[in-house]
């Protein structure tokens, strides 16, 4: 059907000008209510005389108009060719001709029907597919009064009430959906129950913007199947169960700490029982890992009910056990409000399978651990030899405020295509209170739904109403597949509402009096399905009582154990980092040097290029120099010293990843890590070739997108996931990593003080003083001698006076001006790892900043 993709926009505004100039009806559309579930959302309304059934019009007759200008002529010199050979038109054509022509006439109740008639119904079964989500009842509160689009009203496309029971010949199509049902003949009633049950009820989708044939069918087939969403009686059972817990433990935490902040999950409790599913789906399909991201919304719920942290240590921290008890000779921090903490679990799965859950500790500013999360899934991916990029998945829950209104969203949704920073697909999952603290949508984005942005990738977009539990545990599991699948984004939009303020003891009525008088009335999403499942027999009231009986016996029983329990070290250590140095322990430097055998021949390897590649000239006299530089010991320079010290440690088995803007060259032009042939373009990197059978990912070099705080975050995540690694972040300029300050601030030189987390990333700051002005010769050095609470490292070069100033403020001040230097200081990052010393100069687990000056 590739014309009625092309074509729909043109048909569709003859239509209207045909219709508006000798139809015999009006279409009056008005509001979608929840309650209106079926065709009569639409409502015809005639003129005085009465509208006649549309006669058949012979394919010659057919106006002009409709079709726009010489389309009939068009049509019938297209019907000749295919009579004469199908194979001479196209294979859309040769399927619509195949459908109409001849077989309408000879099929039973359909003789008045017309070629015209049929086009225009097919263009309104596409109506549905692209506006259907328009009409679908979303909102849980019933606030949001959404016109029903023109569109989707079959008056448009010449239809009245007395067609609605005449028989159609629509043909079986080479597409998935109802359409592609072994029932050509459908009466207009039939087709249009169908459209409204799949398209306009609990679930608004969104995926007609994809420019992609096999994943709208592989849809619309999921859609379009109205078997596919019903649920067996232990499926439902086990649903219960999980919306039951998920209920019951906002309930008692409200009920023992009434007065505490803790960012309930009220008004959206059918996320527990959704992600749940979506796990074990997941699992089902092969992943073994999942890194999960979110803001404070709900996080203990997730915490407590889905990544399993005990229950007992969760209430410990409401009475103030939020960080680690002092134990000898271990560092334990500042700690941090319980709701920003993370934690780590292998889960069972209802299939019988276990997969690892971990999610990621996050400060306050809202979608900052976004891109932290697809990094950190991508080292998993890399570590775990997951080429597929099956078995490891990253998911983030957001906001609706923050989902649109964040810039660093938009920066991570954009790396999810790049070939060093693809994950394979991630899964967004957008709690939608419709409210962003006191902020109506209608002033926290220009766009119709809060998930607009992610159309820019073509991820489908699940709109579901969190009022209904069975159909927030369908989407869920459908973007489990989605993602596994076809290994891309997906978007789960869970239009919900918040019961309380942005926080307990917040009063949302100053704001939203309107909203919040229908919250107060408004059952919950465990009151509608226990009432569902009761009215339909498939539960009793006992079984429901014993269900909450069993779950607040167990909140009770942690309850008790929670006042004993002592937070320790070891329960927020990430495992690869256990033996590591603390802020408040020093160990001795340890040697870094290499042989120099060893360096000449990886020096060899690092400056020879294969004798069919044709390198820009320029590019191959720096080579010659380097070459020579390795063969006489001589004038090594800046890069010639940081290959060496890339190839050696790759040599001893590390790995080494270089990220950022522009890195492959090398900003000032001094690094050429990849090379292009000029004559093809094919692109050659020496450093992947220092050893035979090489692992091409061991060493990664590679331009990223021009974002600094989603690809600092990225690479951030990425070095936290083991420290036997030298990873490394460079900025086009110094100057510029004040786009990335949150990471900075909020990550790197607080992480550990907040979270017992440490990463060892490095940051390259290169400048210069050839007169680009203010914003490009300094790394603003003394905005990073600001991040006290971990003290990481700055290795600038710098003038004595300078140097005396940062003496002064307990910095510890290594100068790197000669490759020598440098060369050591990148060996040494990674040659203590192995002594288990996560630290550079004084074997710190940090951040290790090189402030460098390029002359």
């Amino acid at each position: 059907m590739a014309w009625f993709r092309a074509g729909s926009g043109v048909v569709k505004l003859a239509i209207r000008r045909t219709l508006s100039q000798s139809s015999s009806y009006v279409m009056r559309t008005k509001v979608a209510r929840a309650q209106n579930q079926q065709f009569h959302t639409t409502v015809f309304k005639s003129k005085p005389q009465s509208a006649p059934i549309p006669r058949p019009v012979p394919l010659s007759r057919l106006t002009d108009s409709f079709l726009d200008g010489t389309s009939s002529v068009y049509l019938e010199e297209l019907q000749r060719a295919w009579e004469k050979d199908p194979n001479s038109v196209d294979e859309s054509w040769d399927n619509f001709f195949r459908n109409f022509v001849g077989r309408a006439t000879t099929s039973p109740g359909i003789s008045g029907q017309t070629i015209q008639e049929s086009m225009r119904l097919l263009l309104l079964v596409r109506a549905y597919q692209v506006y259907g989500h328009m009409k679908a009842k979303l909102d849980p509160l019933d606030l949001e009064h959404r016109p029903i689009p023109d569109d989707l009203d079959p008056a448009l496309y010449g239809f009245t009430e007395a067609d609605l029971d005449r028989e159609f010949f629509i043909g079986v199509w080479r597409m998935s959906g109802f359409l592609s049902e072994n029932r050509p003949v459908q009466s207009l009633r039939s087709i249009l129950t169908r459209l409204e049950q799949a398209y306009c009820g609990s679930i608004g989708y969104e995926y007609m913007h994809i420019a992609d044939r096999e994943k709208c069918n592989w849809l619309r087939d999921k859609i379009e199947t109205p078997t596919s969403r019903q649920y067996n009686r232990q499926r439902r059972e086990v649903i219960l169960d999980r919306l039951i817990w998920s209920t019951q433990f906002e309930n008692f935490l409200a009920t023992k700490w009434t007065a505490a902040k803790r960012f309930g999950l009220e008004g959206c409790e059918t996320l527990i029982p959704g992600m749940k599913e979506m796990f074990d789906r997941s699992a089902d399909l092969g992943v073994e890992s999942i890194v999960i991201g979110m803001s404070h919304r709900g996080r203990l719920n997730v915490l407590g009910n889905v990544v399993r942290k005990p229950l007992r240590q969760i209430f410990s921290e409401f009475s103030g056990g939020t960080k680690p008890v002092n134990e000898v000779g271990l560092y334990t921090g500042t700690g941090d409000v319980k709701y920003h903490l993370g934690t780590s679990y292998d889960r069972p799965t209802r299939g019988g399978k276990r997969i690892h859950l971990s999610l990621v500790a996050n400060p306050s500013h809202l979608e900052a651990v976004d891109p932290v999360v697809v990094g950190k899934t991508r080292a998993k991916q890399y570590y775990s030899n997951d080429v597929d990029r099956t078995k490891n998945m990253g998911i983030l829950i957001h906001g609706d405020g923050s989902f649109a209104g964040q810039g660093v969203v938009y920066e991570t949704l954009h790396l999810s295509a790049l070939p060093n920073y693809t994950t394979g697909g991630t899964i967004h999952i957008v709690v939608n209170n419709q409210v962003a603290f006191t902020t109506d949508p209608r002033s926290g984005r220009s766009s119709q739904y809060c998930t607009d942005v992610a159309k820019a990738l073509s991820a489908p977009i699940f709109h579901v109403n969190g009022d209904d539990v069975e159909a927030v545990v369908y989407v869920c599991e459908l973007a489990a597949e989605w993602r596994q699948t076809f290994h891309t984004d997906v978007v789960v939009d869970i239009v919900c509402y918040r019961r309380f303020g942005h926080n307990e003891i917040d009063e949302p009525s100053f704001t939203q009096p309107k909203m919040y008088k229908v919250i107060r009335n408004h059952p919950s999403a465990l009151e509608i399905y226990q009432n569902k499942l009761l009215e339909s027999g498939q539960v009793s009231k006992e079984d429901v009582d014993k269900i909450n009986s069993k779950v607040l016996s167990i909140l009770n029983e942690e309850f008790l154990a929670s006042k004993d329990y002592v937070p320790r070290r070891r329960d927020w250590l990430s495992a690869y980092w256990m033996g590591f140095k603390s802020p408040e322990q020093l160990s001795r430097i340890r040697n870094t040097g290499v042989k120099p055998e060893i360096l000449k021949n990886v020096g060899k390897a690092i400056t020879t290029i294969p004798e069919t590649f044709k390198p820009h000239r320029a590019v191959k006299r720096i080579f010659d120099d380097r070459a020579k530089m390795i063969e006489t010991g001589e004038g090594i320079d800046w890069a010639v010293g940081e290959a060496l010290a890339f190839a050696t440690l790759l040599v001893e088995g590390n790995h080494v990843r270089l990220s950022g803007q522009d890195v492959e060259r090398g900003t000032f032009s001094h690094r050429h890590a990849v090379l292009h042939d000029q004559e093809t373009g094919d692109k050659y990197c020496p450093l992947d070739h220092v050893m035979m059978n090489q692992n091409e990912e061991m060493f990664t070099v590679s331009n990223s997108s021009l974002s600094e705080f989603g690809v600092l975050g990225f690479e951030l995540g990425y070095s936290m996931e083991n420290p036997n690694s030298l990873v490394l972040w460079e900025a086009q300029f110094g100057d510029f990593a004040n786009g990335a300050q949150v990471i900075f601030d909020q990550f790197l030189s607080s992480g550990e003080s907040k979270w017992l987390r440490q990463t060892g990333l490095v940051v390259l700051l290169p400048h210069g003083y050839d007169g680009q002005g203010p914003e490009h010769s300094s790394a603003r050095l003394e905005r990073f001698l600001q991040m006290s609470d971990d003290n990481p490292y700055v290795i600038p070069e710098m003038d004595p006076t300078l140097r005396k100033q940062i003496q002064e403020c307990n910095w510890q001040v290594v100068n790197v001006t000669t490759p020598a230097n440098y060369f050591h200081v990148l060996r040494r990052q990674v040659r203590t790892h192995w002594a288990n010393i996560c630290a550079l100069i004084l074997d710190r687990p940090d951040l290790f900043i090189f402030h460098i000056l390029m002359l």
